[in-house]
């Protein structure tokens, strides 16, 4: 047979008021470094940029405005002028024969075309 374990906690007044200071302590810190943890996300999520748009169009700088180029949304050759687009958008544009993207290959990513 083993024997019993020894109670958690010791019996006299004096230990466990001392046990329940460095708990409550404990507790503070823990409460203190959530508190800090969720100010931290809603920072973050308040400065963070929005994700990018699926794909992007980009468009030419005559007076028309007429789409030149299909983009993946976070292809650095889109330029901040390109418009955002659905993917919807994207197919229709290509459809319409709007040139891809040679570096992001949005016609790839869409199925149009075999990579």
């Amino acid at each position: 047979m083993s024997e019993p374990l020894p109670p958690p906690y010791p019996p006299d007044d004096e230990r466990l008021a001392d046990i329940e200071t460095y708990l409550t302590v404990q507790l503070r810190y823990v409460r203190q470094a959530r508190a800090t943890e969720a100010r931290r996300r809603e920072i973050q999520q308040r400065t963070a940029p929005p994700p990018p748009p699926p794909y992007r169009i980009q468009r030419g700088l005559d007076g028309t405005r007429t789409p030149i180029k299909v983009h993946l949304g976070t292809c650095a050759l889109a330029g901040k002028g390109a418009a955002g687009a659905s993917e919807q958008a994207a197919r229709q544009a290509l459809a319409d024969s709007v040139e891809a993207c040679a570096v992001c290959r949005p016609d790839t990513e869409l199925g149009l075309l075999d990579g």
